[in-house]
């Protein structure tokens, strides 16, 4: 049965987290310098949440954990550095943090990057931040995760997810041509297989983890689109219905804290409420089979691990 909630589109942040005490709780969110990562680290913040933003520009990281530490009036956030396409610095992230670790907010990536980029391993650079660095991190946080008792772990996906689903005979677009949104769309379908998979192997420990679509909202994460602007493009961008940063991190807020989706696992939501599945080509709402898929969830997590050396 597909799981609801009473808020929808319009909800915000602080409406799902209205009453909620997250008084001892501590949060990472990686990317909270901006856009929906800030907002959704100052909505927890501002619920009472010990807050990090594990970020790539340190200094940014620390202006927004500054700015969200004066407007919340909660002084227990801060920035730490995190390169997620770095396993050395994924490493390092995981071990300076001491003690439980309740809420984990994979919402770094990059979307749609023109042309084909590549880490110094070789692997496609969206593959690489969106999916590897966030399961690296996962991993490397796992014993904190546990020791918090019913931590939650929550997957920032997009819609489109549904433009791939993995290609594991050809990862990184070495055999077939580079395409932006295909690139991206097969990475972040790794970020609901990483929820799935998570879900069914960490149970015991009590954690839950869900991945969500966010919404369309106008931040940093259109700048390539933006920069390649065509009439295509822009008539897409005029006619779309676009999310306030307020509506946008409201999901995330939702599966990382609310408790009404305690115990609730493994799942795809947008909107605040589970995602209905579909295999409508043309549909933009909904799920993909291909991205709840637990044997694809299985094998990428075995071809994840051996990728990272695991």
């Amino acid at each position: 049965m597909r799981f609801t909630t009473p808020y929808s589109f319009e909800t915000t942040a602080d409406e799902v987290l209205d009453g909620v005490d997250l008084t001892g709780k501590r949060a990472v969110v990686t990317g909270g310098a901006s856009g929906i990562g800030a907002e959704t680290a100052r909505a927890l913040a501002a619920a009472g949440a010990e807050v990090t933003l594990a970020v790539r520009g340190i200094e940014a990281g620390r202006l927004t954990a500054a700015d969200i530490a004066a407007r919340t009036g909660n002084a227990a956030v801060t920035a730490a550095q995190l390169e997620l396409t770095d396993q050395a610095s994924v490493a390092a992230f995981a071990e300076g943090w001491r003690g439980p670790l309740h809420i984990l907010v994979n919402n770094a990536g990059i979307m749609a990057l023109p042309e084909a980029h590549r880490t110094a391993a070789g692997w496609e650079l969206q593959f690489a931040t969106n999916h590897l660095g966030h399961f690296d991190l996962t991993l490397a946080l796992h014993r904190a995760l546990a020791e918090a008792g019913g931590a939650r772990i929550v997957s920032v996906s997009s819609n489109a997810h549904r433009t791939s689903p993995i290609v594991f005979d050809d990862l990184h677009f070495e055999r077939r041509p580079y395409e932006p949104w295909l690139a991206y769309g097969q990475s972040k379908t790794g970020n609901v297989l990483l929820a799935v998979e998570a879900a069914e192997r960490w149970a015991g420990d009590g954690i839950t983890a869900n991945a969500l679509m966010p919404g369309g909202i106008r931040t940093n994460l259109q700048r390539h689109q933006l920069a390649n602007i065509t009439p295509e493009i822009q008539e897409i961008f005029d006619t779309y219905r676009w999310k306030t940063v307020q509506q946008g991190a409201a999901t995330s807020v939702l599966l990382a804290a609310s408790p009404l989706v305690a115990g609730i696992t493994g799942r795809y939501f947008e909107d605040c409420n589970e995602a209905e599945v579909t295999t409508d080509p043309q549909a933009e709402r909904g799920v993909r089979p291909h991205a709840l898929d637990k044997g694809d969830a299985e094998r990428l997590w075995a071809v994840s691990s051996a990728l990272l050396g695991h």
